[in-house]
């Protein structure tokens, strides 16, 4: 097997000798590319944000941003990746170089003071500059477009792009002004040419250094195989959950699987009964490949986390996890979602409803993994995502929940709830549900079900609130989403 290697800014180096759990932050700042900063260490602030070649939605090939400090080097075996440093063009002998457009208008707009947190905008700001679709209009300015708001500009810019970066002391509007006036890749531009070439294909990997080793199997079959072998292996995808244990709380594992390149577990189908989404695909590559076909996911995406972790972060990754409070759960059980169960003796399928048994415990037996989700269709017509947070993006959920109802001639005839953060499993509102279906989607029928569903669950006090809170929080959102259903629905 090939050794380990990784292209960094165009140059090509060894893994080795870092070992298998070192970050991507650590391998770089290791080797003088000091740009990618440690903040957090979690995810949460983007300091460490680099480029990765990934790809593409629209093209062969996307720059894709992702948070440094969660994902292990050793997974980028084959890859190819670009700092803040990288961005430059470098200058003749004795000349400085010529700054990056984004880095530019973040230069002359005041967009960065202290500049710990710089590098890391930059390239989350670079990745949107490069994203297909983004539609840049003549003129300049920090203003949004007509008819448009205050998180889109008017050269197309999304300001979601950076809502995984953090700075504490330059102020926002500057890097506003910056992202607002960035225009056109111009037709030389190096990274945007590479765009239309073909993204580096997965690697097969078996990184082995002291008694840890991390291995990328060529196939889900001999991925499972692996895993019957080595039950105490950790299976990673993005890394978004496996790289805070390894930061926060000094984790280490003998073995970890990489399973986010398996062709098998990267599949997006449309069957005339059902979506199938692969387990492996990141949320924001499902969110722009399924483009907004299914409303109550186009509701979960932007909430969850922030665009630095949806570029890694998988639905496989999520419900594997078995946390209460992740976002994707309470979506999927509205939408009567099953699991795909893969094994080296073969699959089986299994309601979500009936996944989980216990606190980050589940059905998935010794030697299992997630292969996909599957979506039944056709799809309720009424459908919410209500997520009560301390923070309005990149946050942790208090309490989720979700909603999927059939209203017909104003009566409810099918009524599906999920419910994040008030039970020691993601649940569903099946005594909500029941006062529900089968009757008139009236304030009165509304009213009664929502005293049902404070009821639901067993929420806890914590530091992210109070059960009273959570309990208040459920019949909430039920009466918020029949104040914001259409009247020609219940009618």
């Amino acid at each position: 097997m090939v050794a380990a290697r990784i292209t960094v800014n165009g140059k090509t180096a060894p893994i080795a000798p870092a070992a298998p759990h070192t970050t991507v932050l650590d391998f770089l700042r290791e080797r003088g590319l000091t740009g990618t900063k440690e903040g957090c260490a979690e995810g949460e602030c983007g300091a460490c944000s680099v480029l990765v070649a990934r790809p593409g939605v629209n093209k062969p090939t996307d720059w894709v941003a992702i948070n440094a400090c969660l994902v292990p080097v050793a997974s980028l075996d084959g890859q190819e990746i670009v700092t803040a440093e990288g961005l430059a063009t470098p200058g003749e002998a004795g000349t400085a170089p010529t700054l990056h457009p984004v880095q530019e208008e973040m230069a002359v707009r005041g967009g960065s003071q202290c500049g710990y947190c710089t590098p890391g905008f930059v390239c989350s700001m670079a990745a949107e500059y490069y994203r297909p679709g983004r539609c840049a209009h003549a003129g300049e300015g920090a203003e949004p477009a007509d008819g448009g708001d205050a998180e889109h500009g008017p050269n197309g810019f999304d300001l979601h792009s950076l809502s995984g970066n953090l700075c504490r002391c330059t102020g926002y509007r500057p890097i506003r002004d910056a992202a607002f006036a960035v225009g056109e890749p111009t037709e030389d531009d190096p990274l945007a040419l590479r765009r239309e070439e073909a993204a580096p294909e997965p690697v097969a990997t078996e990184y082995a250094q002291d008694d840890s080793v991390f291995v990328r199997p060529d196939s889900l079959a001999e991925a499972t195989v692996l895993l019957r072998e080595r039950p105490d292996a950790v299976l990673v995808a993005g890394s978004t959950d496996w790289g805070v244990e390894v930061n926060i709380r000094a984790r280490r594992a003998s073995c970890v699987i990489a399973v986010d390149r398996l062709p098998e577990l990267r599949e997006l189908r449309v069957e005339p009964d059902h979506i199938e989404i692969g387990a492996a695909q990141t949320l924001t590559e499902i969110e722009r490949r399924l483009d907004g076909s299914v409303p109550l996911l186009a509701e979960l995406f932007p909430q969850f986390a922030s665009r630095l972790i949806r570029n890694s972060a998988t639905l496989g990754g999520n419900l594997g996890t078995g946390s209460p409070i992740g976002d994707s759960p309470p979506v999927l059980l509205a939408l009567e979602a099953s699991l795909v169960l893969a094994d080296a003796d073969g699959e089986r399928v299994v309601p979500l409803a009936d996944y989980f048994t216990g606190y980050r415990q589940s059905v998935r037996r010794p030697g299992e993994l997630i292969r996909a989700v599957r979506i039944p269709l056709p799809l309720a017509p009424v459908t919410a995502f209500h997520k009560i947070a301390k923070r309005r993006f990149d946050d942790i959920s208090s309490v989720a929940v979700a909603f999927a109802l059939d209203i017909e001639d104003g009566v409810v005839r099918k009524a599906r709830i999920g419910l994040g953060g008030v039970a020691a499993t993601p649940i569903r509102a099946l005594a909500a549900e029941a006062a529900l279906e089968g009757k008139p989607w009236v304030t009165e029928t509304v009213e009664a079900a929502a005293e049902v569903l404070r009821a639901q669950g067993t929420p806890m006090n914590d530091h992210r609130a109070s059960a009273g809170y959570r309990a208040a929080m459920l019949g909430q959102s039920l009466l918020k989403l029949y104040a914001q259903t259409p009247e020609a629905v219940s009618s």
